[in-house]
């Protein structure tokens, strides 16, 4: 006898579909109201959304690009085009990061919202994604500005990347819920995931080559699920075929994991939130 029944499997993914279907125009405005109270009264307001992300993105890119590379011109990098490995990796994993980041303030920073009945409190956690996905299509659309222009090979594998930000997306979604659940009880959570988002970044194959890295530390690279993200997006954008056969198992795999066990630990630790906060 299953643990979870079908049933509980996709449950779910269709309670999520009836919450967006129901509450998509709330979902859209609370989303737009975190975006622009954030940055209300600057100068640039809302302009900042977009130029923290890709601030940074064009540090690492000058950093490990340019300065970086130039040192070690002669390692091995299979013939491929480093900055745009660099960037189909980075890409997804800084708004995997700002979605985790903002996951577990979504409950705790809402609580007058929280202890309304009415209100679908399952709407906060939605809004921590928009802008991490808005930030990542926009990076995107640039990232393939730059093939384009500096003429790598744009191949009909991009048509794959939209699967990609679906699969993200409900991994996003599992985090998110999960993280904003235990973030109530436990304050640490935070600082937990702080610490995680910042070590993660150098624990997945987007600055280096995973042949770069020592034999011992080859097996934890395979383990970490986020490096199966990275090698997919890799995969589309860079290599333009599948050679990471795996990594197209593992990652649909734990998105749909991290969605059905994240959703079904937020709706079990949602009546005891207005105890809490």
């Amino acid at each position: 006898m299953s643990i979870l029944s079908f049933q509980d499997l996709i449950s779910p993914f269709l309670q999520l579909r009836l919450l967006l279907t129901r509450y998509r125009e709330l979902t859209l405005e609370v989303s737009r109201r975190e975006i622009t109270e954030r940055y209300s009264g600057q100068f640039l307001g809302t302009f900042w959304v977009f130029a923290h992300p890709l601030f940074l993105i064009a540090l690492y890119v000058f950093v490990f690009a340019v300065v970086l590379r130039a040192k070690t011109a002669g390692v091995d990098s299979g013939g491929v085009n480093y900055t745009a490995y660099l960037l189909a990796g980075l890409i997804p994993w800084m708004a995997f990061q700002e979605a985790m980041g903002k996951a577990c303030h979504a409950i705790s920073s809402n609580a007058s919202l929280v202890k309304q009945v009415v209100f679908p409190i399952e709407v906060l956690p939605l809004k921590s994604i928009v802008t991490a996905l808005l930030n990542q299509l926009v990076a995107t659309a640039l990232m393939l500005v730059y093939l384009i222009v500096t003429q790598q090979a744009v191949g009909p594998f991009l048509l794959l990347l939209p699967v990609l930000f679906v699969l993200q997306l409900l991994g996003m979604l599992g985090f998110s819920y999960f993280l904003a659940a235990v973030s109530v009880f436990v304050k640490d959570t935070k600082d937990i995931v702080q610490l995680f988002t910042v070590a993660g970044l150098y624990l997945v194959p987007v600055f280096y080559m995973p042949n770069w890295a020592p034999e011992m530390f080859k097996p934890i690279l395979s383990l970490n699920p986020f490096s199966h993200m990275v090698w997919c997006y890799q995969d589309v954008i860079v290599f333009g075929e599948i050679t990471h056969p795996t990594s197209w198992v593992v990652f649909p795999a734990f998105s749909l994991v991290s969605l059905i066990l994240g959703y079904r630990a937020f709706r079990a630790l949602k009546p005891m939130f207005g105890n809490v906060l």
